[in-house]
């Protein structure tokens, strides 16, 4: 894809194209940086403040889009409200930034990274660059993830075994929520009526309702498999 195709808005981003590796390239160097600068020259109240205002950067995104989408767009609220997980959790995230509690972490370290990495590779972009549908979506996808390495790796926040347990019972918190919603709405959000119209993950677990079984069933264990390298790391540092 040459430049010029690059600035033409697409009808939708296919895996493995330039609009889909070009954001996650860039966003991977602008983490590693974020987090060597601030661990080397900021004290602990700037830390704080950089990524407390970064995560308002995303979450203002989110209202930005969505206020636009009212203001400019045919807005449906069965299908465009800040519902899905990604969405919902670019919105408040700013709370989790702000106060920082060990428990708001345990939830998203597993959702940040088990959800989002997996929107971060299969992408569900209506529109290519430049829409604002493209870069609402890789500012908070890209962004989410982003937050939860910061604490990580700048913060030394890790989660403890029970925290896939807490993890895991938040989701089916949330599932029952939308599920619920859907009811009042009529609507599919986390896609527990429909697979997404994209590629996804899902296309693998078979038809509804049957994707949402297996779905659930690989929560726990993938939550575990993100769960290992830090149980690794605690292990060689104990030894």
């Amino acid at each position: 894809m040459s430049i010029a195709e690059f600035l033409v808005i697409s009808e939708s981003v296919s895996i493995g194209s330039l609009q889909h590796l070009l954001p996650i390239t860039v966003a991977i160097c602008f983490t590693v940086w974020f987090v060597k600068y601030s661990s080397k020259n900021f004290n602990e109240k700037q830390r704080q403040n950089a990524i407390h205002v970064f995560a308002c950067f995303v979450s203002l995104t989110i209202v930005g889009f969505h206020s636009y989408r009212i203001g400019f767009d045919n807005y449906n609220f069965k299908t465009d409200l800040p519902l899905y997980l990604c969405s919902l959790m670019a919105l408040l995230i700013p709370i989790f930034t702000y106060y920082r509690k060990y428990w708001m972490f345990e939830i998203l370290v597993f959702w940040v990274i088990g959800g989002t990495l997996q929107g971060t590779l299969t992408p569900d972009i209506t529109t290519g660059f430049p829409s604002f549908d493209y870069l609402r979506y890789w500012i908070v996808h890209l962004g989410l993830l982003t937050i939860i390495f910061y604490f990580i790796f700048v913060f030394k926040m890790k989660p403890k075994l029970k925290s896939v347990l807490r993890s895991f019972l938040a989701l089916q918190v949330y599932v029952v929520l939308m599920m619920i919603l859907n009811y009042l709405l009529d609507a599919n959000y986390f896609y527990l009526n429909e697979k997404p119209k994209s590629a996804s993950l899902l296309d693998y677990f078979g038809e509804w309702p049957y994707y949402i079984l297996v779905g659930q069933l690989i929560v726990l264990p993938l939550f575990l498999i993100i769960y290992l390298p830090f149980y690794l790391s605690n292990n060689r540092k104990t030894t």
